[in-house]
């Protein structure tokens, strides 16, 4: 195992730290500083939207605090949920007076620890309303969608939520549009290679060099199928038509287009991957909006990538389009 690290007992706060400290807008809050948040007071009466998960995965989830989007984010170690504290704080931290979303994906850890959070602090008065991510298709059959893992489509409900908040919407609506950002979002994965937890033994998982995994999750769950390694034209077409098999092939419609890269991947092969992607699409009669390619939730160094697709209509698409900045991305 070969990472700039100084310790693995200090990797995440000192990975924390660092980001921090490249990017005034962010600070470290909370018991045990495990809680990203927004520098300066929130807003008076705007919604809050707050966040949580294991570290390994930036720039989720951490990387997506700031305007427009989240306000605050508790921080685990590497895979593993943010402890109960750090999920107080930062529903805590997120309250201006009109309540927090608290919008995370569907891990058992992350749900387990944010669901008592929740109770303890309708004690204090704040409210909270609770979205979670579900949109890799490969975790779970459709009809079972709520097993299903929050993985890169999430940050698509991270966006039209904060744009709502952003907007002065009450907290009720600013859930129930995160939740259609959720049900109109689809991803899928694939895995070349593994990353290794710093002081793990052995990397997470083995992939020949010749293989792949289809479905593969961003800590190493188990996928569709392994098998030796295709062109990318040929795992771009299964996965995009997997993923319009589920949002149907309603001709016209406009779908906005993530090919995440999952930390090791070269930026020249996503953007091989996002061509044939394309031409998939638009043979199915669709509009491709708001395309976007790169490193955007990540599972430390493990090669690979992941697709994502929003169906998009006159609801979303002003919220997809409205203003937000943080290290990680600017609209």
């Amino acid at each position: 195992m070969k990472k700039l690290i100084n310790s693995s007992d200090t990797y995440v706060d000192d990975a924390l730290a660092g980001m921090v400290a490249a990017n005034p807008g962010m600070v470290l809050a909370g018991e045990g500083r495990r809680v990203v948040r927004r520098a300066g007071d929130p807003a008076p009466s705007k919604v809050g939207i707050a966040s949580g998960g294991g570290s390994g995965h930036l720039p989720l989830f951490a990387g997506y605090v700031g305007e427009g989007l989240l306000d605050t984010c508790s921080v685990g170690n590497v895979f593993e949920g943010p402890n109960l504290a750090s999920c107080i704080d930062a529903i805590r931290m997120a309250d201006a007076g009109a309540g927090v979303l608290v919008l995370f994906g569907n891990y058992g850890g992350d749900r387990m620890n944010f669901s008592m959070a929740v109770e303890m602090l309708e004690d204090e008065g704040i409210r909270t309303r609770t979205v979670l991510g579900t949109d890799d298709i490969a975790s779970a059959p459709l009809e079972e969608s709520g097993k299903r893992r929050g993985v890169a489509g999430l940050i698509y409900a991270y966006k039209v939520a904060g744009a709502a908040a952003a907007a002065g919407l009450e907290l009720d609506e600013v859930a129930r549009l995160a939740q259609k950002a959720v049900d109109h979002t689809r991803t899928i994965g694939v895995a070349l290679r593994s990353c290794h937890v710093p002081g793990a033994s052995a990397p997470n998982f083995v992939i020949e060099d010749d293989e792949v995994e289809m479905g593969m999750g961003i800590h190493g769950e188990p996928g569709i199928w392994r098998g030796k390694l295709k062109p990318a034209h040929a795992l771009a077409e299964e996965m995009v038509d997997r993923l319009i098999a589920e949002l149907g092939q309603v001709p016209g419609q406009a779908v906005g287009v993530l090919v995440n890269g999952l930390g090791a991947t070269p930026l020249d092969e996503l953007f091989i991957l996002y061509g044939e992607v394309a031409k998939r699409i638009e043979a199915a009669g669709m509009r491709i909006r708001r395309p976007m390619v790169g490193n955007y939730v990540t599972s430390m160094e493990m090669a690979g990538t992941s697709i994502s697709l929003i169906a998009i209509d006159d609801e979303l698409e002003p919220l997809l389009a409205a203003p937000a900045n943080c290290p990680f991305w600017k609209v």
